[in-house]
């Protein structure tokens, strides 16, 4: 299987953009690569590219599994993951603004006594 080409500079900017709205200040952005399944039926793992950041004691993911698809995640650990619901998107600027207002909404509930 051919490699999942990185993120584009346009990709990117508009992750961090996003990201800088929704929290107020410019956040650290990091690059890596993970390895997953890009179906249900694989039983081997795929190398894709990640862009990942952590803000308020939460960590966000989103892969880039081939040209404009990508999955989204946010955890506070190994124990509390969550989606968006969504398997796949075919624009980063809807997968990180659904991600966003998904862990918006699961933090005010969090954080409720």
């Amino acid at each position: 299987m051919s490699k999942v080409p990185d993120f584009t500079d346009t990709e990117r900017h508009v992750v961090e953009t996003t990201v800088k709205e929704r929290f107020g200040k410019p956040v650290e952005i990091l690059a890596a690569d993970a390895e997953i399944r890009l179906y249900s039926g694989d039983h081997e793992l795929t190398e894709v590219p990640v862009l990942y950041w952590t803000e308020r004691d939460c960590q966000f993911v989103i892969f880039k599994v081939a040209d404009n698809r990508y999955r989204n995640q946010f955890f506070y650990s190994v124990k509390d993951q969550f989606g968006t619901g969504r398997e796949e998107y075919d624009d980063v600027g809807d997968c990180v603004l659904t991600l966003l207002q998904v862990q918006a909404d699961h933090e005010s509930i969090r954080d409720k006594p």
